[in-house]
Protein backbone atom coordinates (compact mmCIF):
# COMPACT_ATOMS: atom_id res chain seq x y z
CA UNK A 1 0.00 0.00 0.00
CA UNK A 2 1.29 3.45 -0.89
CA UNK A 3 1.83 6.01 1.88
CA UNK A 4 1.25 9.73 1.59
CA UNK A 5 4.23 11.75 2.75
CA UNK A 6 2.62 15.08 3.46
CA UNK A 7 5.13 17.69 2.41
CA UNK A 8 5.43 20.48 -0.14
CA UNK A 9 6.49 18.05 -2.85
CA UNK A 10 3.40 15.90 -2.35
CA UNK A 11 1.05 18.91 -2.48
CA UNK A 12 2.90 20.25 -5.53
CA UNK A 13 2.49 16.86 -7.25
CA UNK A 14 -1.28 17.36 -7.27
CA UNK A 15 -0.93 20.06 -9.94
CA UNK A 16 -0.91 17.46 -12.72
CA UNK A 17 -4.40 16.37 -11.66
CA UNK A 18 -5.98 19.79 -12.19
CA UNK A 19 -4.94 20.66 -15.72
CA UNK A 20 -6.97 20.05 -18.90
CA UNK A 21 -8.70 16.66 -18.86
CA UNK A 22 -6.72 15.49 -21.89
CA UNK A 23 -3.44 16.07 -20.05
CA UNK A 24 -4.48 15.38 -16.46
CA UNK A 25 -3.74 12.30 -14.35
CA UNK A 26 -5.56 10.88 -11.36
CA UNK A 27 -4.76 11.78 -7.78
CA UNK A 28 -2.07 9.69 -6.03
CA UNK A 29 -3.44 6.32 -4.81
CA UNK A 30 -2.47 7.22 -1.24
CA UNK A 31 -5.18 9.93 -1.29
CA UNK A 32 -7.66 7.04 -1.20
CA UNK A 33 -5.98 4.69 1.28
CA UNK A 34 -3.66 6.46 3.69
CA UNK A 35 -4.71 7.18 7.28
CA UNK A 36 -2.42 10.23 7.61
CA UNK A 37 -3.84 11.75 4.44
CA UNK A 38 -7.38 11.07 5.65
CA UNK A 39 -6.71 12.99 8.87
CA UNK A 40 -5.38 15.88 6.77
CA UNK A 41 -8.45 15.65 4.53
CA UNK A 42 -10.82 15.79 7.50
CA UNK A 43 -9.44 19.19 8.42
CA UNK A 44 -9.12 20.41 4.82
CA UNK A 45 -12.63 19.39 3.76
CA UNK A 46 -15.01 17.79 6.24
CA UNK A 47 -14.44 20.33 9.01
CA UNK A 48 -14.92 23.19 6.51
CA UNK A 49 -17.52 22.24 3.91
CA UNK A 50 -21.31 21.95 3.90
CA UNK A 51 -22.45 18.38 4.54
CA UNK A 52 -25.91 17.06 3.70
CA UNK A 53 -27.82 15.39 6.52
CA UNK A 54 -31.34 14.90 5.16
CA UNK A 55 -34.64 16.49 4.17
CA UNK A 56 -36.71 19.17 5.87
CA UNK A 57 -39.70 16.85 5.55
CA UNK A 58 -38.04 14.51 8.06
CA UNK A 59 -38.59 17.13 10.78
CA UNK A 60 -41.91 18.70 9.86
CA UNK A 61 -43.44 19.35 13.28
CA UNK A 62 -42.15 20.92 16.51
CA UNK A 63 -40.40 18.19 18.49
CA UNK A 64 -39.47 16.13 15.43
CA UNK A 65 -35.81 15.17 15.30
CA UNK A 66 -33.36 12.79 13.71
CA UNK A 67 -29.75 11.91 14.48
CA UNK A 68 -26.92 11.50 12.05
CA UNK A 69 -23.13 11.58 11.91
CA UNK A 70 -20.31 12.98 9.78
CA UNK A 71 -16.63 12.11 10.30
CA UNK A 72 -17.50 10.55 13.65
CA UNK A 73 -19.38 13.57 15.02
CA UNK A 74 -22.84 12.62 16.37
CA UNK A 75 -25.42 15.23 15.32
CA UNK A 76 -29.05 16.02 16.16
CA UNK A 77 -31.31 17.89 13.74
CA UNK A 78 -34.51 19.09 15.44
CA UNK A 79 -37.51 21.34 14.93
CA UNK A 80 -37.94 23.64 17.96
CA UNK A 81 -41.24 24.61 19.56
CA UNK A 82 -41.02 27.87 17.62
CA UNK A 83 -40.69 25.93 14.36
CA UNK A 84 -37.00 26.71 13.82
CA UNK A 85 -34.61 24.08 12.49
CA UNK A 86 -31.55 23.47 14.65
CA UNK A 87 -28.47 21.28 14.27
CA UNK A 88 -26.42 20.53 17.36
CA UNK A 89 -24.02 18.06 18.87
CA UNK A 90 -25.63 14.97 20.37
CA UNK A 91 -22.92 14.82 23.06
CA UNK A 92 -24.00 15.52 26.64
CA UNK A 93 -21.91 18.28 28.17
CA UNK A 94 -21.61 16.32 31.41
CA UNK A 95 -19.90 12.98 30.68
CA UNK A 96 -20.22 12.78 26.88
CA UNK A 97 -22.99 10.19 26.56
CA UNK A 98 -25.25 10.72 23.54
CA UNK A 99 -28.51 12.41 24.46
CA UNK A 100 -30.45 11.14 21.44
CA UNK A 101 -30.48 8.23 19.01
CA UNK A 102 -32.51 7.36 15.93
CA UNK A 103 -35.41 9.65 15.10
CA UNK A 104 -38.85 10.53 16.41
CA UNK A 105 -40.71 13.28 18.23
CA UNK A 106 -39.86 14.47 21.76
CA UNK A 107 -40.43 17.35 24.14
CA UNK A 108 -36.76 17.48 25.13
CA UNK A 109 -33.53 15.45 24.96
CA UNK A 110 -32.60 13.64 28.16
CA UNK A 111 -29.23 12.00 28.60
CA UNK A 112 -29.91 8.38 29.61
CA UNK A 113 -26.83 8.29 31.83
CA UNK A 114 -27.49 10.96 34.48
CA UNK A 115 -30.71 12.54 33.16
CA UNK A 116 -29.33 15.92 32.21
CA UNK A 117 -32.10 17.35 30.04
CA UNK A 118 -31.82 19.72 27.09
CA UNK A 119 -34.49 21.76 25.31
CA UNK A 120 -35.09 21.25 21.59
CA UNK A 121 -32.80 24.21 20.87
CA UNK A 122 -29.97 22.66 22.91
CA UNK A 123 -30.28 24.66 26.16
CA UNK A 124 -29.62 22.71 29.36
CA UNK A 125 -32.84 22.94 31.36
CA UNK A 126 -32.26 20.37 34.10
CA UNK A 127 -29.17 18.89 35.79
CA UNK A 128 -30.23 16.76 38.77
CA UNK A 129 -28.22 16.85 42.00
CA UNK A 130 -25.77 19.51 40.85
CA UNK A 131 -26.63 22.01 43.61
CA UNK A 132 -23.33 21.41 45.44
CA UNK A 133 -21.18 21.98 42.36
CA UNK A 134 -19.37 25.28 42.84
CA UNK A 135 -19.83 27.97 40.20
CA UNK A 136 -22.12 25.69 38.21
CA UNK A 137 -24.47 27.70 36.00
CA UNK A 138 -27.10 25.60 34.22
CA UNK A 139 -28.00 28.55 31.99
CA UNK A 140 -24.45 28.73 30.62
CA UNK A 141 -24.47 25.17 29.30
CA UNK A 142 -25.95 23.96 26.03
CA UNK A 143 -25.40 21.39 23.32
CA UNK A 144 -22.91 22.97 20.89
CA UNK A 145 -24.81 24.40 17.92
CA UNK A 146 -23.78 23.54 14.36
CA UNK A 147 -24.43 25.81 11.39
CA UNK A 148 -27.42 24.79 9.28
CA UNK A 149 -28.76 25.80 5.88
CA UNK A 150 -31.52 24.44 3.70
CA UNK A 151 -31.43 24.18 -0.09
CA UNK A 152 -34.33 22.89 -2.22
CA UNK A 153 -35.69 21.07 0.84
CA UNK A 154 -32.34 19.47 1.76
CA UNK A 155 -30.62 20.19 5.07
CA UNK A 156 -26.88 20.89 5.17
CA UNK A 157 -24.65 21.46 8.21
CA UNK A 158 -21.18 22.93 8.60
CA UNK A 159 -18.81 22.58 11.57
CA UNK A 160 -17.05 25.80 10.52
CA UNK A 161 -18.94 28.73 12.05
CA UNK A 162 -17.16 31.11 9.67
CA UNK A 163 -17.83 29.20 6.44
CA UNK A 164 -19.30 31.09 3.50
CA UNK A 165 -23.06 30.48 3.08
CA UNK A 166 -23.99 27.58 0.82
CA UNK A 167 -27.03 28.84 -1.09
CA UNK A 168 -25.35 31.75 -2.94
CA UNK A 169 -22.68 29.32 -4.19
CA UNK A 170 -25.24 26.93 -5.69
CA UNK A 171 -26.95 29.27 -8.14
CA UNK A 172 -25.94 27.18 -11.17
CA UNK A 173 -27.45 24.04 -9.71
CA UNK A 174 -30.46 25.88 -8.32
CA UNK A 175 -31.29 27.23 -11.78
CA UNK A 176 -30.80 23.84 -13.45
CA UNK A 177 -33.16 22.12 -10.99
CA UNK A 178 -35.66 24.97 -10.53
CA UNK A 179 -38.51 23.35 -12.48
CA UNK A 180 -38.38 20.18 -10.37
CA UNK A 181 -39.67 22.22 -7.41
CA UNK A 182 -37.75 19.88 -5.09
CA UNK A 183 -38.53 21.86 -1.94
CA UNK A 184 -42.17 20.80 -2.31
CA UNK A 185 -41.63 17.31 -3.74
CA UNK A 186 -42.97 14.14 -2.16
CA UNK A 187 -40.16 11.97 -0.89
CA UNK A 188 -38.73 9.10 1.08
CA UNK A 189 -38.97 9.14 4.85
CA UNK A 190 -35.86 9.27 6.98
CA UNK A 191 -36.26 5.59 7.82
CA UNK A 192 -36.61 4.60 4.17
CA UNK A 193 -33.54 6.59 3.15
CA UNK A 194 -31.20 5.72 6.01
CA UNK A 195 -32.71 2.66 7.68
CA UNK A 196 -32.04 2.08 11.37
CA UNK A 197 -28.62 3.77 11.28
CA UNK A 198 -26.91 6.15 8.88
CA UNK A 199 -27.16 4.00 5.77
CA UNK A 200 -25.44 1.12 4.03
CA UNK A 201 -21.75 0.66 4.87
CA UNK A 202 -19.06 0.16 2.24
CA UNK A 203 -15.34 -0.56 2.51
CA UNK A 204 -13.91 2.04 0.15
CA UNK A 205 -12.81 5.65 0.15
CA UNK A 206 -15.46 8.33 -0.16
CA UNK A 207 -13.87 9.74 -3.32
CA UNK A 208 -14.19 6.38 -5.09
CA UNK A 209 -17.93 6.51 -4.41
CA UNK A 210 -18.21 10.17 -5.33
CA UNK A 211 -16.32 9.78 -8.60
CA UNK A 212 -18.48 6.86 -9.68
CA UNK A 213 -21.66 8.87 -9.12
CA UNK A 214 -20.94 11.23 -12.01
CA UNK A 215 -18.73 9.20 -14.35
CA UNK A 216 -20.20 9.13 -17.84
CA UNK A 217 -17.24 7.14 -19.20
CA UNK A 218 -18.33 3.87 -17.59
CA UNK A 219 -22.09 4.08 -18.16
CA UNK A 220 -22.11 2.80 -21.74
CA UNK A 221 -19.73 -0.01 -20.82
CA UNK A 222 -20.69 -1.27 -17.37
CA UNK A 223 -24.44 -0.59 -17.57
CA UNK A 224 -25.85 -2.43 -20.55
CA UNK A 225 -28.54 -0.58 -22.47
CA UNK A 226 -27.99 2.87 -20.95
CA UNK A 227 -26.23 4.22 -24.01
CA UNK A 228 -29.31 3.46 -26.14
CA UNK A 229 -31.31 5.77 -23.85
CA UNK A 230 -28.75 8.41 -22.91
CA UNK A 231 -25.54 8.31 -25.03
CA UNK A 232 -22.60 9.26 -22.86
CA UNK A 233 -20.87 10.95 -25.79
CA UNK A 234 -23.59 13.63 -25.72
CA UNK A 235 -22.98 14.56 -22.08
CA UNK A 236 -21.75 18.02 -21.15
CA UNK A 237 -20.69 19.85 -18.00
CA UNK A 238 -22.15 23.37 -17.97
CA UNK A 239 -19.77 25.99 -16.65
CA UNK A 240 -20.57 27.01 -13.08
CA UNK A 241 -20.05 30.47 -11.57
CA UNK A 242 -16.65 31.05 -9.99
CA UNK A 243 -16.53 29.65 -6.46
CA UNK A 244 -19.48 27.33 -7.05
CA UNK A 245 -20.07 24.71 -4.34
CA UNK A 246 -21.58 22.24 -6.80
CA UNK A 247 -21.66 21.16 -10.43
CA UNK A 248 -23.65 18.90 -12.72
CA UNK A 249 -23.58 16.79 -15.86
CA UNK A 250 -26.26 17.34 -18.48
CA UNK A 251 -27.17 13.99 -20.05
CA UNK A 252 -29.38 14.35 -23.15
CA UNK A 253 -31.70 11.42 -23.87
CA UNK A 254 -32.54 10.23 -27.35
CA UNK A 255 -36.27 10.41 -26.66
CA UNK A 256 -38.45 12.79 -24.70
CA UNK A 257 -39.63 11.46 -21.30
CA UNK A 258 -37.16 8.57 -21.31
CA UNK A 259 -37.12 6.07 -18.46
CA UNK A 260 -34.59 3.55 -17.17
CA UNK A 261 -36.93 0.55 -17.03
CA UNK A 262 -38.05 -2.19 -19.45
CA UNK A 263 -40.33 0.24 -21.31
CA UNK A 264 -37.59 2.88 -21.74
CA UNK A 265 -40.30 5.43 -20.92
CA UNK A 266 -41.20 7.42 -17.83
CA UNK A 267 -43.82 5.56 -15.79
CA UNK A 268 -44.57 8.02 -12.99
CA UNK A 269 -46.17 11.43 -13.67
CA UNK A 270 -43.68 13.96 -15.05
CA UNK A 271 -42.57 16.86 -12.84
CA UNK A 272 -45.19 19.29 -14.18
CA UNK A 273 -43.04 22.42 -14.57
CA UNK A 274 -40.37 20.82 -16.79
CA UNK A 275 -39.91 22.38 -20.22
CA UNK A 276 -39.79 20.30 -23.41
CA UNK A 277 -36.00 20.68 -23.42
CA UNK A 278 -35.77 19.51 -19.80
CA UNK A 279 -37.93 16.49 -20.64
CA UNK A 280 -35.15 15.37 -22.98
CA UNK A 281 -32.32 15.19 -20.47
CA UNK A 282 -31.12 13.77 -17.16
CA UNK A 283 -29.15 15.75 -14.58
CA UNK A 284 -26.35 14.27 -12.47
CA UNK A 285 -25.57 16.79 -9.71
CA UNK A 286 -22.80 16.82 -7.14
CA UNK A 287 -22.29 18.93 -4.02
CA UNK A 288 -19.02 17.60 -2.61
CA UNK A 289 -18.14 16.06 -0.31
CA UNK A 290 -21.41 14.44 0.78
CA UNK A 291 -24.27 14.82 -1.72
CA UNK A 292 -25.16 13.47 -5.15
CA UNK A 293 -28.42 13.66 -7.10
CA UNK A 294 -29.77 11.94 -10.21
CA UNK A 295 -32.77 13.79 -11.70
CA UNK A 296 -34.85 12.33 -14.49
CA UNK A 297 -38.26 13.51 -15.65
CA UNK A 298 -40.39 11.48 -13.24
CA UNK A 299 -38.06 10.52 -10.38
CA UNK A 300 -35.16 12.11 -8.50
CA UNK A 301 -32.77 9.94 -6.51
CA UNK A 302 -30.36 11.49 -4.00
CA UNK A 303 -27.50 10.02 -2.00
CA UNK A 304 -25.89 11.21 1.22
CA UNK A 305 -22.34 10.03 1.92
CA UNK A 306 -21.16 9.74 5.54
CA UNK A 307 -17.39 9.39 5.77
CA UNK A 308 -16.21 7.19 8.62
CA UNK A 309 -12.59 6.40 7.76
CA UNK A 310 -10.04 6.37 4.92
CA UNK A 311 -11.65 3.20 3.54
CA UNK A 312 -15.10 3.24 5.13
CA UNK A 313 -18.29 5.12 4.31
CA UNK A 314 -22.00 4.80 4.96
CA UNK A 315 -24.52 6.00 2.41
CA UNK A 316 -28.23 6.68 2.44
CA UNK A 317 -30.42 6.94 -0.64
CA UNK A 318 -33.81 8.58 -1.02
CA UNK A 319 -36.29 9.42 -3.78
CA UNK A 320 -38.41 12.43 -4.73
CA UNK A 321 -41.43 12.68 -7.02
CA UNK A 322 -43.74 15.50 -8.08
CA UNK A 323 -46.01 16.91 -5.35
CA UNK A 324 -49.00 14.65 -4.68
CA UNK A 325 -47.74 11.73 -6.79
CA UNK A 326 -46.94 9.52 -3.80
CA UNK A 327 -50.63 9.66 -2.81
CA UNK A 328 -51.86 8.37 -6.16
CA UNK A 329 -53.22 4.80 -6.56
CA UNK A 330 -50.63 2.06 -7.12
CA UNK A 331 -47.79 4.51 -6.54
CA UNK A 332 -45.49 1.99 -4.87
CA UNK A 333 -45.95 -0.48 -7.70
CA UNK A 334 -45.24 2.17 -10.33
CA UNK A 335 -42.21 3.48 -8.43
CA UNK A 336 -40.82 -0.03 -8.26
CA UNK A 337 -41.31 -0.38 -12.01
CA UNK A 338 -39.57 2.91 -12.80
CA UNK A 339 -36.69 1.91 -10.54
CA UNK A 340 -36.47 -1.66 -11.83
CA UNK A 341 -33.01 -1.13 -13.34
CA UNK A 342 -31.60 0.51 -10.19
CA UNK A 343 -30.70 -2.61 -8.15
CA UNK A 344 -28.67 -4.11 -10.99
CA UNK A 345 -26.95 -0.79 -11.75
CA UNK A 346 -26.13 -0.33 -8.07
CA UNK A 347 -24.78 -3.88 -7.85
CA UNK A 348 -22.53 -3.23 -10.84
CA UNK A 349 -21.31 0.09 -9.43
CA UNK A 350 -20.65 -1.27 -5.96
CA UNK A 351 -18.76 -4.24 -7.42
CA UNK A 352 -16.38 -2.01 -9.37
CA UNK A 353 -16.03 0.41 -6.43
CA UNK A 354 -14.71 -2.50 -4.36
CA UNK A 355 -12.38 -3.53 -7.18
CA UNK A 356 -11.04 0.02 -7.48
CA UNK A 357 -10.34 0.27 -3.74
CA UNK A 358 -8.52 -3.05 -3.78
CA UNK A 359 -6.43 -1.89 -6.72
CA UNK A 360 -5.59 1.43 -5.06
CA UNK A 361 -3.93 -0.47 -2.21
CA UNK A 362 -1.58 -2.22 -4.62
CA UNK A 363 2.08 -1.34 -5.02
CA UNK A 364 1.32 -1.26 -8.74
CA UNK A 365 -1.44 1.35 -8.52
CA UNK A 366 -0.58 4.38 -10.63
CA UNK A 367 -1.89 7.82 -11.47
CA UNK A 368 -3.84 6.86 -14.58
CA UNK A 369 -4.84 9.08 -17.48
CA UNK A 370 -8.40 10.29 -18.12
CA UNK A 371 -10.73 9.96 -21.07
CA UNK A 372 -12.39 13.09 -22.49
CA UNK A 373 -15.66 11.62 -21.15
CA UNK A 374 -14.42 11.94 -17.55
CA UNK A 375 -15.06 15.65 -17.24
CA UNK A 376 -16.59 15.25 -13.80
CA UNK A 377 -13.29 13.97 -12.44
CA UNK A 378 -11.50 17.09 -13.66
CA UNK A 379 -14.08 19.31 -11.91
CA UNK A 380 -13.89 17.24 -8.74
CA UNK A 381 -10.09 17.25 -8.71
CA UNK A 382 -10.05 21.03 -9.01
CA UNK A 383 -12.47 21.30 -6.10
CA UNK A 384 -10.36 18.94 -3.97
CA UNK A 385 -6.91 20.31 -4.75
CA UNK A 386 -7.97 23.92 -4.10
CA UNK A 387 -8.92 22.85 -0.59
CA UNK A 388 -5.87 20.65 -0.06
CA UNK A 389 -3.58 23.52 -1.01
CA UNK A 390 -5.39 26.03 1.19
CA UNK A 391 -5.29 23.73 4.20
CA UNK A 392 -1.65 22.77 3.66
CA UNK A 393 -0.68 26.42 3.45
CA UNK A 394 -2.11 26.91 6.95
CA UNK A 395 -0.51 23.87 8.59
CA UNK A 396 2.64 22.86 6.72
CA UNK A 397 5.74 22.36 8.93
CA UNK A 398 7.80 25.44 9.63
Amino acid sequence: MTHAVLDDAFIDSLAISVCDINRAVALPPSCYTDREFFEFEKEAIFNREWLCVGRESWVKEPGDYFTTSHVGEPIIVARTREGELKAMSAVCQHRAALVAEGHGSVRSFMCPYHHWTYALDGRLVSAPDMERAEEFDCAAIRLPEIRLETWLGFIFINFDLDAAPLGPRLTGLTDALANYDLANADGASRGEALGAGWGQKYAWNWKVHFENSNDSYHANKLHKGFNEIMPTALASFPEMPEGSAGYYRDGPTLEKDAGFNPTDRAILPIFPKLTDKERGRVIFANIPPSFTLFARVDLVVFNIIHVQGPEEIATGSGWLVAPGVSKQPRFQERKQMTSSANPEVQRQDRHVDALVQTGLRSRYATRGRYSWQEGAQAIFNNWLVDRYRASWGKRKPG
